[in-house]
């Protein structure tokens, strides 16, 4: 008779509510955030004259303070556990959302869709998800772990923006942004099932339970790392495509798209088309970048990615823009889109272990926030000085040039003897 491995079908078993859970609050966190963008042209001519710059700033806090908010979050799903992180998150998201769609000056728009959505996403995305499964996951299977919760996380980009382009025709900026707030009450269902079982960990709240003496020692130690600090700056330059693209392509396509007789309004939802394209073959490729890490080194995967990104902008730029021309930009940029961040958080483990991985991955990922306000604001200010994006396209190769070349000197190997298990 065959031998079943029971530990492992209880692994298995054990894992799957984590994922489905962590799955559905990342779709919900993310899928919202990304179709900011395509309210920028018509919030922006009903409060500000047309002036994209207002809320294109409004976005990019959202970003930094998302960024920001990382790590103190990361610190309390380690010292106080995950779930708590999680509900604060959800508290900041949805009166943001609120305050965004009832809010009528730059000042209001800031703090709404700015600094308490920005929390929120903080609150509630990728850093804390994902250490919640890094420290579930076992050590074998971590790397496509991550990668099918990023992988489900993304199915929110793909289905969120083609809702919100319906309600757009449909509705005006500001239901649009209600209905977008109710959306995200579901993830009040998921938070229970985020934790860690004893059977996880090799006693129950250990990872938690790190003395802060000992966590702020790691910390000194990674901003000392060469590959820590590598992994920083890679991920400033996610970051940065990632901000820039998602605030600022539907205006880009609605301005630029040449060969079509859509109206600027069906131009704009369009863009939102793309987004949700981006999203869909995110999930292609955050897979796609977790059964590769099992094979070739993750360093070496990260600098192909960042390559490949500089590639396919600067295809893109070069050539006419129509609608076959986004979509497959879109479509590409999509499978290099956020492959990025399994791979990220998996050499996060590999350094530092998983007891301080909310923290730590916190730092990284406020890199990649920093990134994205620097990505938003920037394409924002140079289109209402100078109407193009051309100027932030370039910039854009040349980072995911940068990238790359830094990549190829970080190294997938423990700090500390015996740390990362």
């Amino acid at each position: 008779m065959p031998v079943i491995d029971e530990t492992s079908t209880l692994q298995k078993r054990s894992m799957l509510p984590i994922i489905l859970a962590g799955g559905v609050i990342l779709a919900l966190a993310f899928g919202v955030r990304s179709v900011f963008g395509g309210l920028v042209e018509p919030l922006s001519n009903d409060l500000f004259g047309g002036r994209i710059e207002i809320f294109s700033l409004s976005i990019a806090i959202q970003n930094l303070a998302w960024g920001l908010a990382q790590p103190a979050f990361g610190l309390i799903a380690d010292r106080y556990g995950d779930r708590r992180a999680l509900w604060i998150g959800l508290g900041f998201y949805t009166v943001g959302m609120v305050v965004c769609a009832l809010g009528t000056t730059p000042l209001a728009q800031h703090l709404g869709a700015g600094l308490l959505v920005g929390m929120g996403i903080s609150g509630t995305a990728f850093g804390i998800v994902l250490a919640v499964v890094g420290r579930a996951a076992p050590v074998e299977k971590r790397s496509l772990y991550l990668g099918i919760a990023s992988a489900l996380g993304s199915a929110g980009q793909v289905v969120v923006p083609l809702v919100a382009a319906w309600l757009i025709e449909w509705l005006d900026w500001r239901l649009t942004m209600l209905v977008l707030a109710a959306m995200i009450a579901p993830m009040a269902l998921c938070i229970p099932y985020l934790r860690t079982t004893p059977s996880q960990g090799d006693r129950p709240g250990e990872f938690r339970r790190i003395a802060p003496v000992a966590l702020v020692g790691t910390v000194v130690s990674a901003c000392r790392h060469r590959g820590f600090l590598f992994l920083n700056a890679g991920f400033f330059v996610c970051g940065f495509h990632l901000g820039f693209i998602t605030a600022h392509l539907p205006n880009y396509v609605e301005h630029f798209c040449t060969g079509t007789s859509m109206s600027p309004e069906e131009l704009r939802a369009f863009g939102l088309k793309a987004l949700s394209m981006v999203g869909l073959a995110n999930i292609l490729g955050t897979v796609l970048a977790a059964q590769l890490s099992m094979i070739f080194p993750k360093p070496y995967i990260l600098s192909a990615i960042y390559a490949l990104r500089a590639l396919v902008i600067l295809s893109f730029i070069n050539q006419p823009v129509t609608p076959s021309s986004v979509m497959i930009f879109a479509f590409a940029m999509g499978v290099l889109w956020l492959s990025t961040l399994p791979l990220t958080s998996e050499l996060v483990l590999a350094m530092f272990g998983p007891r301080v991985m909310g923290t730590l991955f916190g730092l990284v990922f406020l890199s990649h926030q920093l990134g994205s306000f620097a990505g938003i604001w920037l394409a924002g200010d140079w289109y209402d000085y100078y109407g193009n994006y051309a100027l932030i396209w370039r910039v854009s190769i040349l980072l995911g040039l940068l990238s790359a070349v830094l990549h190829l000197f970080v190294r997938e190997r423990p700090l500390t003897p015996g740390l990362a298990t």
